[in-house]
């Protein structure tokens, strides 16, 4: 009998592929394993089993697998569970969730090489074009090219039409080849031959060396180190210690004297814990407590604590109690900047069995993470991460906490899965039979819904710890200050004096500007000209230190220009301004203070979001500027004052949830301030000080805040009270892609219940050379959802059919 199974391909496909498999490796073959597996006409993929079973596909031949890589799952039955869920709900592939799940190394995958036929004197090369003789020269030298390879010898992006050439002519054949990614971590040593620790053969070798002291000393060097530590030995610390150089060591190993061998070590650094109790305040054991209860009946609690009120020191004896059980912990944070001090703190409590999980972690480092997990070792108890550690391959979890849940960071919009960590870990919880905390001091419309609804566990801590007093938030009408010429650069003279009176009294100043870069564009005085990105509806922001005008969208960049492209005129402007220009404008406000900006451009590199937090909390800076990067979480004792220069950039956007992030980002700002004995006052400027977004945010009021939005939320038909999804869809031709976009929306509105709108033209409609249109579904908690997603599919599949559509990228966004 005939065995197959269905296997996951990393690739966006609607559906499993079923492939045949053979009867002796049908039995041992567990779900969860990696297969080689053919696709197309010549590529070979890594692929997930899904499924086994004895049921032929109908509609094609199965292929036979080619080969099973693992012997043990790498993906788990719960892990397996969570995928279909997610694909379900946000209306993915198998395929995107498993290159979102699996650390690129796991995704073997097949490198094309091209491998000669024909020998030079079998062949008359004059028949071939300038290109085509150069890569054949070159195989003359070499079995075989990659097609990266090829590219650098004809200095071009694109050789296929080359390659493609040479095939016909039969002068070359493209060979497949599976290329392994991951590759563990090794240490080199050196030990001495086993011969020479014989006491009859160890004085006759020391006899030897005799006429080469340095190679005695670097022998005699090697016995001292072993005498005093037992551990293997690094040729580096060998030669240093006996003042000599590598070569040395290298003359004692070509004469066997001595022998290198590696071990094996782990990429990812951990420490010793180093404090064993914590000791909560009378408010924290109150809200500790709570939680506990809560749980008993509830899965899902929300802890609503003002900013510093000490949510993190709950978090840990939560993660205590945990660990007592064996349990694993996940504690997802918005931003990586945030795993900076959390880490900090959390080693103290966990020391070794404490990990940390983002983007700016290598793939290597990342693969040996996942196998940490995925066996429960002790070194894995407490998982710190972004929204990507939700797929980690969690075996005994107990507890996810999600700190400051409101972010929209947790939402991932591109690309597919369009997933949202917060609402996957409360899923995940139902799988593992465990609970999710999350906790804010600004917490989202739908979540603080929920709790009064008593589908989450409501716990509020009102009080700051060690009895910090609220910040006293200010606002700065900027039309008057303008008026009045009170303004200095982009600083309104209140402001001045308060940093200038901050810095004078010793403490520090954070400084918010939401936008990087210098300048938003580059305009022309004389016609008007503002240099915008060819591949997208945007200007190009000014980089003032890179000297470069840039697309924050698709990267296009160009040399910042001395005069109009279009009129040649040498009088251009900058207009509008981020955070490179309020960090030149503090440096010659302030020359006596050391500012240092924190945006994307200063922290792209692994450890650069530690050293500006460090730097800053050992008060080597004294004004900090950012994007919201500043804003989130950030512990800073001696932070006095916060001001934020263009509050209404955050205002008014193009979208519903524009107060709710205003309200949330300002008062998640201004708590950074005043987090010890003194008062803090944060500074906002505003050319709309009585829009009551700011009102609330002075008197610090998130329940009338809350009221008003739900009122607001209920009337123009918005979540909590109703689902919304989102479709996308992008063209490179601007009619094709209006055309698709209404013939989709016509066909949905006739049938479907729900509430179509659309399609609309975005704020910049298009990207990377692609047009876009915007469709969005509303529905009513009337009306089943999982009916709407089927309808949305049906139509979509309809869609597809149309031979004019086909080419148009459709996209799917829900919980948009």
């Amino acid at each position: 009998m005939q065995k197959f199974v269905d296997v996951i391909l990393p690739l966006n496909l609607k559906n499993t592929y079923t492939y045949e498999v053979d009867v002796f490796d049908f039995e041992a073959l567990q779900l969860g394993t990696r297969v080689f597996v053919p696709f197309g006409k010549s590529k070979i993929y890594t692929a997930i089993v899904f499924k086994k079973h004895i049921i032929k596909p109908e509609f094609y031949e199965p292929k036979m697998i080619l080969n099973i890589i693992d012997d043990q799952p790498i993906v788990s039955t719960n892990q397996m569970k969570l995928w279909q869920w997610m694909a379900g709900y946000y209306m993915c592939s198998f395929g995107d969730l498993m290159r979102a799940a699996l650390p690129n190394p796991f995704l073997l995958e097949t490198e094309t090489k091209v491998k000669k036929l024909t020998e030079l004197d079998h062949f008359d090369a004059s028949t071939l074009t300038d290109d085509e003789y150069l890569v054949f020269e070159a195989l003359q030298t070499q079995n075989y090219l990659k097609l990266g390879e090829i590219s650098q010898i004809l200095n071009k992006k694109n050789v296929m039409i080359e390659v493609k050439s040479l095939l016909e002519k039969k002068i070359i054949e493209l060979e497949e080849e599976v290329v392994e990614k991951y590759k563990p971590k090794q240490i080199r040593y050196v030990k001495l031959n086993e011969d020479f620790e014989k006491p009859e053969n160890l004085q006759p070798l020391l006899e030897s060396l005799q006429k080469t002291p340095k190679q005695l000393a670097v022998v005699m060097t090697f016995f001292k180190i072993k005498a005093i530590d037992k551990k293997p030995i690094l040729p580096a610390k060998l030669y240093e210690m006996a003042n000599t150089n590598a070569a040395t060591v290298k003359k004692l190993l070509d004469k066997n004297i001595f022998e290198e061998y590696y071990l094996q070590v782990d990429r990812v650094e951990q420490s010793q814990a180093t404090k064993d109790n914590l000791l909560l305040s009378e408010a924290q054991q109150y809200a500790f407590d709570k939680i506990n209860d809560g749980f008993k009946n509830k899965s899902v609690a929300l802890l609503k604590g003002v900013t510093s009120s000490g949510k993190t020191e709950i978090y840990i004896k939560l993660i205590l109690n945990e660990i007592v059980k064996d349990k694993q912990v996940l504690f997802l944070v918005p931003e990586i900047a945030l795993t900076t001090q959390l880490v900090l703190r959390l080693k103290k409590y966990f020391g070794e069995q404490l990990l940390v999980y983002h983007s700016k972690y290598s793939a290597n480092e990342k693969v040996e993470i996942y196998k940490k997990v995925f066996e429960n070792s002790p070194n894995a108890r407490v998982i710190i991460g972004v929204r990507s550690a939700i797929f980690l391959p969690f075996t005994n979890l107990g507890l996810v906490i999600i700190d400051e849940e409101h972010e929209s960071n947790f939402k991932q919009s591109e690309p597919a899965p369009r997933y949202h960590a917060r609402d996957t870990a409360i899923y995940m919880s139902t799988i593992f039979q465990s609970n999710v905390l999350l906790g804010s001091a600004t917490p989202s419309i739908e979540s603080y819904s929920n709790a009064l609804q008593n589908k989450y566990h409501l716990v509020e801590l009102n009080e700051r710890f060690g009895d910090a007093v609220l910040p006293k938030i200010h606002l700065i009408n900027l039309k008057e200050t303008h008026f009045r010429k009170q303004m200095i650069g982009h600083f309104s003279t209140i402001l001045v004096e308060k940093i200038q009176n901050t810095l004078a009294n010793g403490k520090q100043v954070i400084i918010f500007q939401n936008r990087r870069g210098y300048s938003s564009f580059i305009s022309c005085n004389s016609c008007g000209h503002v240099p915008f990105c060819p591949n997208c509806d945007v200007s190009l922001t000014h980089h003032k230190f890179k000297g470069q005008l840039r697309c924050h969208y698709c990267g296009y960049h160009i040399a910042k220009p001395h005069k109009c492209h279009s009129c040649d005129s040498k009088d251009l402007d900058e207009k509008g301004f981020g955070t490179e220009q309020i960090e030149l404008e503090l440096v010659g406000l302030f020359p006596k203070a050391r500012v240092l900006r924190m945006d994307q451009d200063t922290t792209r590199g692994k450890y650069n979001f530690d050293k500006i937090i460090h730097a800053f909390e050992q008060h080597e800076v004294d004004i900090l500027v950012g994007t919201q990067m500043v804003a989130k979480g950030l512990d800073f004792k001696n932070v006095s004052l916060v001001g934020v220069l263009n509050a209404d950039n955050l205002l008014f956007q193009a979208e519903f949830r524009a107060y709710e992030r205003t309200y949330q980002m300002l008062t998640q700002v201004a708590g950074r301030t005043g987090r010890s004995a003194d008062v803090g006052e944060v500074f906002i400027q505003t050319y709309n000080p009585d829009n009551v977004i700011y009102q609330h945010v002075i008197n610090q009021s998130y329940e009338l805040f809350f009221q008003q939005q739900m009122i607001e939320r209920q009337q123009f038909l918005y979540p909590p009270f109703h689902k919304i999804i989102r479709l996308t869809f992008k063209h490179k031709n601007f009619e094709t892609t209006k055309k698709g976009a209404e013939y989709f929306t016509n066909v949905l509105t006739s049938h479907t219940a729900a509430l179509v709108l659309g399609p609309e033209e975005p704020t910049i409609s298009r990207v990377r050379n692609l047009y876009i249109r915007h469709v969005l579904v509303k529905i009513s908690p009337q009306l089943k959802l999982s009916d709407i997603k089927w309808q949305i599919l049906q139509t979509k599949e309809h869609f597809e059919k149309v031979s004019e559509f086909r080419s148009i990228k459709f996209e799917v966004n829900v919980d948009f």
